[in-house]
């Protein structure tokens, strides 16, 4: 197999690249990529600088995996800003570390893309051969972050420290409508779902749904304001911009869901969403102004109901949140796969994950007892 590593996603055929992404995860799809290398979202001066690494044969691209050198840890939503800084205070370099990610996105799904006529195992593990191969006296440490079941396995097999965390995801049970989700919480749950949206209808909002193929340009700036709102309260400017949901929406427009909530018919807040064959993953929301519930209805009630609408089997509204318990989310562990090349640090860091994961699972068990439902059905799985 040839093996290349290339700087720019547009190095790669985007129907090759596309076709080993079988189930056109949003955050791996050319266009997605591509958005993020022409609107400078990543690149020179981010913090996150992109190597495509490829395997070829004979039938042409058999496997791929996106990798960024990294010189901090925000973006990440997996946080080793501890990890770091034991390294500075031993007089070691931390930074630049391989990630293999999707940037500003912390949802589960394939990093290790391999053909589908391939044998997954073998040419995976080639792939991270190619990647060590390549980077091993530049980095640090490597991280992959939330990969699916297989690539985690895999990783697992190889040695790689397992760490965990707690995402809180919804899951569609057949329902035929929003009444349907709210009739397995209990009354008084339902009672409190069922309040939260009205104080939102008695301000006279009302909503939207679009696709990336209606967003006009209009509607595109106050997604973005929107969004970059919500990093200004918190004192910084957001990773992507205007460009970037731009070209997002001219490039992939089938991938985006966005809903506007509207008073008196102008838009006073988004949700943006990404979706695939089967989940819709909730990515950023932002608001003109501050309506109590707003925040609740136009992420969490809004897209439960469009995933019911739509058959959308799961819908992922991204990291954190104790508040998703009482809206039906119900808690589930993702992970993470950490390579430490110093001896040293690799023994503590895998002993200091090991009693962290035990607190994970502790978490686990205690939001997985307050969930709104009258029957909880989640189980803990490593």
């Amino acid at each position: 197999m040839a093996l290349n590593c290339h700087r720019s996603i547009y190095d790669v055929n985007p129907a090759a690249w596309d076709y080993l992404n079988s189930s056109a995860h949003p955050g791996l799809l050319h266009g997605f990529l591509s958005s993020l290398e022409d609107s400078g979202s990543i690149g020179y001066g981010t913090g996150w600088e992109p190597y495509y690494l490829t395997l070829s044969d004979h039938l042409g691209l058999a496997a791929s995996v996106v990798c960024y050198f990294k010189t901090d840890s925000y973006g990440e939503y997996v946080f080793d800003f501890s990890w770091a800084d034991a390294y500075y205070r031993h007089g070691i370099n931390y930074y630049p570390k391989c990630l293999v990610a999707v940037p500003f996105t912390p949802s589960t799904g394939p990093r290790l893309m391999v053909r589908p006529d391939l044998d997954y195992g073998s040419t995976a593990q080639r792939l991270i051969a190619f990647m060590r191969s390549e980077f091993d006296d530049k980095v640090s440490t490597y991280h992959v972050l939330f990969p699916n079941t297989r690539d985690g396995q895999l990783l697992r097999e190889a040695g790689w420290i397992e760490r965990h965390g707690v995402q809180f995801h919804w899951e569609n049970k057949g329902f035929l409508s929003f009444e349907d989700h709210l009739a397995t919480f209990t009354s008084k749950r339902r009672k409190e779902v069922r309040r939260e949206q009205r104080r939102v209808r008695e301000q006279g909002i009302t909503y939207t749904h679009m696709s990336g193929a209606e967003l006009n340009p209009s509607l595109l700036k106050i997604l973005n304001q929107c969004y970059q709102i919500t990093y200004k309260i918190r004192g910084r400017q957001g990773y992507l911009n205007e460009d970037f949901f731009r070209l997002l929406a001219e490039r992939i427009p089938a991938a985006l869901a966005v809903a506007f909530a509207k008073r008196s018919g102008e838009p006073i807040a988004m949700s943006f969403c990404l979706k695939d064959q089967t989940t819709l993953y909730g990515r950023y929301w932002g608001a003109l102004e501050n309506i109590d519930c707003l925040h609740f209805d136009t992420c969490f009630h809004q897209w439960i109901d469009y995933s019911i609408r739509h058959g959308i089997h799961r819908f992922d509204p991204g990291a954190q949140g104790e508040h998703k318990i009482a809206r039906g989310f119900a808690p589930t562990i993702t992970k993470s796969h950490h390579l430490i090349q110093h001896p040293e640090f690799r023994d503590a860091i895998a002993r200091h994950v090991r009693q962290e994961n035990s607190y994970i699972k502790a978490y686990f068990e205690a939001c997985d007892g307050a969930t709104p439902f009258k029957i909880p059905d989640t189980q803990f799985r490593l």
